[in-house]
């Protein structure tokens, strides 16, 4: 098998090429990342710093070469440092690919009891189905988050700690119009409600529908850089939507919400 590849009188190795592939390849992950959101800007303008850079070096013009030079020098700890939301949720996205994912053949071979019993998560899903309508056919605003892969963090000085059992009741009863803890979201990890009245982080993704609200925003914001699913039940038209990967959608029946449950919490794990 021939090292080298020649094309149009150029000659080019295995590896080169491949360099290449792994380089487009990453570019455009990156730009799907970045896509719709504030920090595209922000990455577009560093590239044509580092495009500036390129041409007064081949123009040989070296005040600026320096200057730009000194720049770049200090611009890998700038874009770690503005970049860290982004960097937090590529390596999430890498993560989840890997052979020891939690939806992974590896991590199902070796770890075979925590794929044996599912009533637990089908009981959650219920409660929170059941809760979902009722508070659908009562304009009962709501925004619940399905942490999945880890613990999520969250601030703890504006929340109010609950550690109960998910339950449909106590699900309304928290988001009625009427209680203390209906502002703010629901946060529920494994077969517990944490905590109520839980600010979120809101998203600045200027995609999103222009009419949507804070709830809906934050549902976003929270699922941009962490992996979870956020459920938002309209007080205005009583429809229920979901965020995920920072992704909204939009006015789902129940029988797609049920599904996208089953999907986050069954499924990731058979």
């Amino acid at each position: 098998m021939k090292e080298v590849i020649q094309f149009y009188g150029y000659e080019f190795r295995w590896l080169e090429l491949l360099d290449l592939v792994i380089v487009i390849f990453l570019i455009i992950q990156l730009y799907r990342l970045l896509k719709g959101s504030l920090a595209f800007n922000i990455f577009v303008g560093l590239l044509m710093i580092y495009a500036a850079f390129f041409l007064v070096r081949a123009l040989r013009m070296p005040i600026l070469t320096n200057i730009l030079q000194n720049f770049i020098n200090v611009g890998l700890i700038a874009i770690i440092i503005i970049f860290q939301p982004e960097i937090r949720k590529f390596l999430l996205v890498l993560g989840k690919k890997t052979p020891l994912s939690k939806d992974s053949f590896l991590t199902k071979l070796f770890l075979p009891d925590k794929f044996k019993s599912y009533k637990d998560e089908e009981n959650i899903i219920n409660e929170i189905i059941t809760a979902v309508s009722r508070m659908m056919s009562t304009h009962t605003g709501a925004l619940i988050v399905v942490a999945t892969t880890y613990r999520l963090k969250f601030d703890t000085a504006s929340s109010i700690p609950i550690d109960a059992n998910v339950s449909a009741k106590l699900i309304e009863s928290i988001f009625n119009k009427h209680s203390p803890l209906h502002d703010g979201a629901l946060i529920i990890v494994g077969n517990k409600m944490l905590a109520a009245k839980v600010i979120l982080p809101v998203s600045e993704n200027p995609d999103l529908p222009t009419r949507v609200g804070l709830r809906h925003r934050s549902a976003v914001g929270i699922t941009e850089h962490s992996d979870n699913l956020a459920i938002i039940v309209s007080e205005e038209r009583g429809t229920v939507s979901f965020a995920q990967d920072g992704n909204l959608t939009q006015d789902v029946s129940l029988e797609d919400l049920k599904v996208k449950l089953y999907e986050v919490l069954i499924d990731g794990y058979a």
